[in-house]
């Protein structure tokens, strides 16, 4: 018998390595995938992904306790980690699988999605309008292994694709 406090979320947000750490082994968070959704595409692998022509976005697909960690945590999470005003991919990595979007899993993940998305927008954090799309969660595909955990799997290289990339800088300016 599931648990009715466990749930999922899906969150994109640029390249995929870059957003499992963030989530990565907070109390109530149970699992991170990487892979894909949101494109026409069935059963995508990263080679036509990165093409931009099946419609998929990079994601990572996060099982959580929401007793333990509630959604509107993991969007609290969620908003610093990306640049919410580009809607043309994020940082150096550019196309359409890099743009932002929350896919929400029910109703209520809905309402609190759009919720915090206004809340950003009133905040008057960013000049330029909120991009980041709110949409239905569609099938998720999983990500090929090497692709998962990639941060603890190679720490040198996933640090130097978050310096490269700009995404650091870019949170330290508007997020700390």
């Amino acid at each position: 018998m599931a648990c009715q406090s466990i749930k999922k979320a899906t969150f994109a947000g640029g390249c995929f390595w870059c957003m499992v750490k963030p989530f990565d082994e907070m109390e109530g968070i149970l699992d991170i995938r990487s892979g894909y959704t949101g494109g026409k595409t069935e059963a995508p692998v990263y080679e036509d992904v990165k093409t931009g022509e099946t419609g998929h976005y990079e994601v990572v697909q996060i099982t959580y306790d929401e007793n333990v960690f509630p959604y509107e945590k993991l969007l609290n999470l969620y908003w610093p980690q990306i640049d919410p005003t580009d809607d043309g991919g994020q940082f150096f990595d550019r196309g359409p699988q890099y743009r932002t979007a929350i896919f929400y899993h029910d109703k209520d993940q809905k309402q609190k999605a759009e919720q915090s998305k206004s809340e950003l927008k009133a905040s008057g954090r960013f000049q330029n309008p909120i991009v980041t799309q709110i949409l239905p969660a569609s099938p998720f595909y999983e990500a090929e292994e090497h692709h998962q955990k990639f941060h603890q799997k190679k720490p040198e290289a996933y640090e130097q694709e978050r310096r490269d990339s700009g995404r650091d800088d870019f949170i330290y300016e508007y997020w700390q």
